[in-house]
């Protein structure tokens, strides 16, 4: 079962300056990753969209939130259910929504 967290390996390119390679292990994805699906989580079955998420944590920078759902998307923590609704930018925003799993997975696992 994949788990909360990023390998740091991955969140920077192999040519990247040395600074760059040192602020990807420096970046807490399992905190991150754990905070924006509980965020999300608590939109249940109606899900929710990025300035949903964001708008909640206005002190975090766009990306520490932002690049949190390619990692829950990929790890099957979350799903983009087809379904667009506008952001506060007036263009479309995917909605995303937990998927629920079994109990043994140590995750929530239903809506509100």
């Amino acid at each position: 079962m994949s788990t909360f967290g990023t390998n740091p390996h991955i969140l920077h390119r192999a040519d990247s300056a040395d600074t760059s390679v040192e602020a990807a292990y420096e970046v807490d994805t399992t905190r991150l990753e754990g905070l924006v699906y509980s965020t999300i989580h608590r939109f249940g079955s109606r899900g929710c969209i990025s300035d949903e998420v964001r708008a909640l944590y206005p002190n975090y920078p766009y990306s520490s939130i932002t690049a949190r759902y390619r990692a829950l998307l990929d790890k099957g923590f979350i799903e983009d259910t087809g379904e667009r609704r506008k952001g506060v930018s007036g263009k479309n925003q995917r909605v995303m929504r937990v998927i629920f799993r079994e109990k043994e997975d140590g995750l929530l696992t239903k809506n509100n």
